[in-house]
């Protein structure tokens, strides 16, 4: 009935809100069935899975647990290749390691056996200037949020008045999560996050390093400690085959 490797990772919480949009799934077939569902990203059929679409909509649900109440994602719109999912993962990478294709705006966490968990990322300048080994060397909840000199520069209306730093909660561009990779004791400034603009998810922004959804965010805090390995790979190195890559534009302009 679910999208195989799914339940596996949807945490405990989004599990009982998915026990019960499955018990309402053949109703939402009856009352649903003119409407355009997005489809699992390794569906052959032209079927609509209700059980998938109600199991993405846990995954992405709000999280009234949280410091600051987490609104839902809307994912209406999302490719379904951006959500979170499990894949098969042909390198070589140990268990364990978190590795960054940029160009293909993928975020993969390794698994044993030759698979991953796989999330869709959007991509600033920062997170296409930089690629090597590094390793997580802080992670904040809520994290304050300060933007450098040249964002500032950029924009410096919208930047200029957090020049002294933003507290945390639904406003900053970080989220409700951040990893800080360093490289052996230096900070490299390389940011993995949340957003305050989910659309830009799966495209190029103009600021910041890689930005996730929020509730992926905080799927991936959870699962990896301080320390973990990352490996970024350069942009026009893949982990999939470049053909995976799906080409967009965010509707507007993005932040950090």
């Amino acid at each position: 009935m679910f999208a195989p490797g799914l339940i596996q990772f949807i945490s405990s919480d989004a599990r009982s809100r998915l026990q019960v949009l499955v018990r309402l799934a053949p109703f939402t077939l009856l009352v649903g069935g003119c409407m355009t569902v997005g489809m699992p990203p390794e569906a052959t059929a032209p079927v609509p899975s209700t059980a998938v679409t109600a199991s993405y909509s846990a995954m992405y649900a709000a999280r009234p647990e949280e410091r600051f109440a987490l609104p839902a994602t809307e994912i209406a719109d999302v490719d379904p290749r951006y959500f979170r999912q499990e894949v098969a993962y042909p390198r070589a990478e140990p268990p364990g390691t978190l590795v960054v294709d940029p160009g293909n705006k993928f975020l993969y966490l390794v698994r044993e056996n030759g698979r991953a968990l796989r999330y869709g990322v959007g991509v600033g300048r920062a997170g296409l200037a930089w690629s090597g080994m590094a390793r997580v060397g802080r992670k904040a909840e809520w994290p304050r949020w300060t933007p450098t000199p040249d964002m500032i520069a950029r924009e410096p209306e919208r930047n200029g008045p957090w020049r002294h730093g933003m507290a945390g909660g639904l406003s900053n561009p970080l989220g409700p999560r951040a990893l800080y990779l360093f490289d052996g004791q230096r900070d490299t400034l390389y940011r993995i996050h949340g957003t305050t603009e989910p659309h830009t998810i799966g495209t190029d922004v103009s600021s910041g390093c890689i930005r996730m959804f929020n509730q992926d965010v905080i799927d991936l805090y959870g699962r990896v400690p301080v320390e973990t390995r990352v490996v970024v790979l350069p942009a026009d190195e893949h982990v999939e085959p470049a053909e995976t890559q799906v080409a967009r534009t965010p509707s507007q302009g993005a932040g950090s």
